[in-house]
């Protein structure tokens, strides 16, 4: 088949794949580091990707070699049998994140799911819980991801209407309200999730201190500390993990997006031996959890983290772009929240909605996302540069003003 245009592309799109996207009318044909490059020749820079799944740019070379070696070998066996990979990667990923093991998933939806289940099977063997009766508490304002069990929690009609009845068990409580979640807590509480910055709702932040009192909370209930780290992790905010802003160590960790390099699906619980060792033989698992080309792609992940080059990048340039962005509060921006290299920004609504915002900014060559009506969010990869951001900082004060 031969196609000739955008146009094209998208019409095949629209007619013949399910519309639970709403994409801008950009048709990517190649990417490298920070930019994208359209069917017709034209260069964007990503200033989204992939939600945080591809925060060492595209086809970073050093995942691209491990993916291609692991190609010339074996890429599947299932968990049925061990393979040279798997051991490795999880040693090094137990330790970059300070835990004592991991379980091996595919998706950010999967690790939540499979910390919630982990969660439950801690609450009725070590803590004691009566059968039946685990309860988890939440925040409003959540996204862990779209399963019917995680949509049953969220409070976004978007997510959530149409798709009941949903799973028990859940109590949802105001995000920063220390005094909500003491007062939700019950001796058969086993879990509190959270993420320690919630990119779906707009890169908010929680005041200063919440994480650390949810620590000393559910130390001093005895419950687990779920941290969802799958946007906000593996150096997005300038640390490996967001809770080390506040020197947290949360019980469980949830990694995803970033831990596959842009190239396949893999996601990860973390946790230490008390926790994760309550799985056994037939309690949990996955097909393709854990599958030689995942481990070789996410432990060279691993070691990109490791030498602490892509944290500090997030930090100097989150600095730098913070800069360029502050000034536009009251001149468009109503609002900027950014922790290291990630950032929301609340457009004035009588000037514009944030997908006009979006839109706009395309035109000019730079790719963003909105959420919730008049807010943008920008994770540009990790491997932006300086003139990068200098170029995002003038289109989008270009979009502002005219």
């Amino acid at each position: 088949m031969s196609i000739e245009s955008s146009a094209e592309y998208i019409r095949l799109e629209e007619q013949f794949a399910a519309h639970n996207y709403h994409p801008l009318p950009v048709v990517v044909e190649s990417a490298e580091g920070a930019w994208v490059t359209d069917v017709e020749g034209k260069r964007y820079l990503d200033a989204l990707a992939g939600y945080s799944a591809l925060n060492f740019g595209h086809r970073h070379p050093t995942l691209i070699a491990a993916a291609k070696e692991q190609l010339d070998k074996v890429t599947l066996t299932s968990r049925a049998f061990h393979t040279d990979q798997l051991g490795p990667f999880c040693e090094a990923l137990a330790r970059l994140v300070g835990k004592e093991m991991v379980l091996p998933m595919n998706t950010g939806a999967e690790a939540v799911e499979s910390a919630l289940k982990v969660s439950r099977k801690w609450g009725y063997d070590v803590k004691g819980v009566a059968e039946g009766r685990a309860r988890i508490a939440v925040m409003a304002g959540n996204f862990h991801g779209r399963t019917t069990t995680i949509v049953g929690f969220s409070d976004d009609p978007g997510a959530r209407a149409g798709f009941g009845p949903f799973t028990p068990g859940f109590d949802r409580v105001a995000y920063g309200d220390l005094e909500a979640l003491a007062d939700t807590l019950t001796d058969d509480h086993v879990a509190v999730l959270l993420e320690p910055i919630q990119g779906e709702s707009g890169v908010l932040i929680p005041p200063p201190g919440y994480l650390a009192a949810v620590r000393d909370l559910c130390t001093s209930r005895g419950v687990l500390m779920i941290a969802d780290e799958i946007q906000s992790g593996l150096g997005r905010t300038g640390t490996t993990l967001a809770c080390q802003h506040e020197g947290v160590e949360a019980d469980i960790y949830t990694l995803g997006k970033a831990l596959g390099g842009g190239i396949v699906p893999v996601s990860a619980v973390a946790a230490d031996r008390e926790v994760l060792g309550v799985l056994t033989p037939g309690t949990h698992g996955s097909t393709f959890g854990g599958n030689p080309l995942a481990a070789a792609v996410g432990h060279a992940v691993v070691d990109l983290l490791a030498t602490g080059e892509f944290q500090q990048r997030a930090t100097q340039l989150g600095a730098r772009l913070a800069a360029g962005v502050e000034p536009l509060i009251g001149k468009g921006l109503d609002a900027v929240r950014i922790r290291g290299l990630w950032a929301g920004l609340d457009i004035d609504p009588t000037l514009m909605s944030g997908r006009a915002a979006c839109s706009a900014l395309a035109d000019k060559g730079v790719l963003a996302k909105d959420t919730h009506g008049s807010t943008i969010r920008l994770a540009p990869p990790l491997v932006v540069t300086e003139d990068d951001i200098d170029h995002l900082v003038e289109q989008l004060t270009s979009v502002l003003h005219g």
